[in-house]
């Protein structure tokens, strides 16, 4: 049998060897000024699916290991990453031992010990905790200490891949004495922890203002004495794309905008002021279309998109579900929106290569109005006076919804004109980012509440393999009242054979076996038309001129390194 081969480093510090030496003295270079068009809402990645909070979030708290820029899994907050060799991980896969680096401090001074890792496994796996990234805990039996400054992991089955808890931005260790009294439905009313957790990154929270601007100051209790370069951190929420790609590139005010999801020509202009630069890189983010399938009719209240709505009228005909993806002419899409920093995709899963499929590029790929129009009329869907189609009274007329950004609702436009060539409305709607993907339960216009019949965003899975991003299909992760609408099942898909399937990947050691399975799953989430795949994105960011240190990263969080970050000399 082929061990399962992964990209691994040996230590942190080769990772950012050529940065290291570049500045001496905590601090010296100032404040770094940070904008989000996508306001944070919340400093606890646990409570948000969004990545906005999630990379905010590693600006102060760390998982035990990560990947770095080029996908390799590097230990943190670990001395070292466990493998079969080094004893870390049981011959029979059952559990995982992690050894802590013995010099890490809290924030508050405190020390950093195995209790803090067992805490963060009950906090996210509690009931009634609504924990956005339960996923990365899938399979996990138990955590315990053997000591102040080692963790073991245990199993419920022989988990062949078991980098997947406390690995990466979306699963990183909280402090127990600051979330004691925050497990289960206590954790959204934990205001100042959610707002200003106490953590073991460079730098610390000085003031929250919530969907609008963060501070930051170094954090003096650092395991690295002259790190980071920068005193402090002001990170400005809201606007929009365009104009936070312009403070960078164009007029200077600021030193980063993450996600400059601009219109390729408008970037082009900007460029020419010579502010500032553009990086970028490819890893996992797909720009999808999710399909509900669960009735959103506003008419059911707050038991719309929940299973107690029933299923969708029209959505859970695979008839509509094919003919919505035929018609759409991602070439189009990409061309006008993206440009170089994106792909036409028919994956959720597009990378690594070794997991991208190709099995439905041959029907999804090219537009086929003809085809789709077939589909429609031989399952009953006709025309009626309006040109829409309708079937037993119930008419292909959906309320389409996103984040408000120029290219999606250009991608909006689009998407509406290529249906409606089908027989298809679309009524497009459109809310802020930081409230779209901000997770609060109480709001209406969260992705994660999904109150529409379509909606689109991007999303994207750490590291290399896709197993645990492809649990958040599960039948058992679809958002509810019940679990304070933190479910990652956003589309509500359901089907045993799919659980099944994943559950045979969680138990395989052999690679080739495993990427089999996985394209097994991507292709079955396409073809049943859980989703829509668009695009294939690129991560693109504007970085001041001035910057440097810069190591662009799109397997974990772009501000994985910013320890590193500072002025040019």
């Amino acid at each position: 049998m082929k061990k399962l081969n992964i990209l691994l480093a040996g230590t942190v510090a080769c990772v950012a060897l050529s940065s290291s030496l570049a500045h001496a003295e905590r601090g010296a270079d100032g404040d770094l000024k940070i904008l989000f068009w996508q306001a944070v809402s919340t400093m606890n990645p646990y409570l948000s699916g969004g990545t906005k909070e999630a990379l905010a979030s590693s600006i102060v708290i760390e998982p035990l290991a990560r990947y770095n820029e080029k996908g390799e899994l590097v230990p943190w907050l670990a001395t070292e990453l466990p493998t079969h060799e080094n004893g870390g991980i049981a011959q029979d896969m059952l559990s995982m031992t992690w050894k802590l680096k013995p010099d890490v401090k809290w924030s508050d001074g405190s020390a950093f010990t195995a209790e803090d890792v067992i805490f963060t496994w009950k906090y996210c796996t509690a009931p009634d905790g609504g924990c956005a990234q339960a996923a990365q805990y899938e399979g996990v039996k138990n955590v315990e200490a053997i000591d102040p400054h080692t963790v073991k992991i245990t199993f419920e089955e022989p988990k062949p891949y078991p980098y997947s808890a406390f690995v990466g931005a979306q699963s990183p260790i909280i402090q127990a004495a600051q979330f004691k009294d925050c497990l289960g439905a206590k954790a959204p009313g934990c205001t100042a922890a959610n707002f200003a957790p106490v953590g073991t990154g460079a730098f610390v929270v000085k003031d929250f203002k919530a969907n609008d601007v963060v501070t930051f100051e170094a954090n003096p209790n650092y395991r690295d004495a002259a790190k980071p370069a920068f005193a402090s951190i002001s990170l400005k929420g809201g606007g929009d794309a365009p104009s936070a790609a312009r403070a960078v590139l164009e007029t200077g005010e600021y030193d980063y905008a993450w996600n400059t999801m601009v219109e390729p020509e408008i970037l082009e202009s900007m460029l020419a002021a010579g502010k500032g630069r553009l990086e970028s890189s490819f890893g996992t983010q797909v720009e999808r279309i999710n399909l509900n399938h669960y009735n959103a009719d506003p008419a059911l209240g707050d038991k719309r998109s929940t299973k107690e709505a029933g299923p969708h009228p029209s959505l859970t005909d695979p008839a509509v579900r094919r003919a919505l993806a035929l018609a759409i002419d991602r070439d189009i899409i990409v061309e006008a929106g993206f440009g170089e920093a994106g792909r036409p995709t028919c994956n959720i899963v597009p990378a690594p290569e070794v997991v991208a499929s190709t099995k439905n590029d041959s029907w999804c790929l090219a537009s086929d109005i003809e085809g789709a129009n077939k589909l429609l009329d031989d399952a009953g869907w006709l025309p009626g006076p309006d040109g829409i189609r309708a079937k037993d009274g119930v008419r292909l007329s959906f309320l389409y919804t996103t984040s408000t950004n120029s290219v999606r609702q250009a991608t909006q436009e689009l998407v509406k004109a290529m249906w409606a060539e089908i027989g298809v409305d679309a009524e497009l709607r459109n809310a802020s980012a930081s409230v779209f993907f901000g997770g609060d339960p109480a709001s209406p216009d969260t992705f994660q509440k999904f109150y529409a019949d379509v909606e689109m965003y991007t999303n994207n899975f750490d590291g290399t393999d896709p197993e645990k991003y492809l649990a958040e299909w599960l039948c058992d992760k679809v958002p509810s009242p019940e679990n304070g609408w933190q479910g990652q099942n956003i589309p509500r898909y359901c089907n045993p054979e799919f659980d099944k399937l994943l559950g045979e990947l969680s138990k395989t050691a052999d690679i080739e076996k495993r990427n089999e399975l996985a394209k097994q799953l991507n292709d079955m989430l396409t073809e049943e038309g859980a989703h829509i795949p668009l695009v294939h994105r690129g991560d693109l960011s504007a970085f001041a001129a001035s910057l440097d240190g810069i190591l662009m990263n799109s397997w974990d969080s772009q501000i994985w390194n910013i320890a590193d970050w500072h002025r040019k000399k």
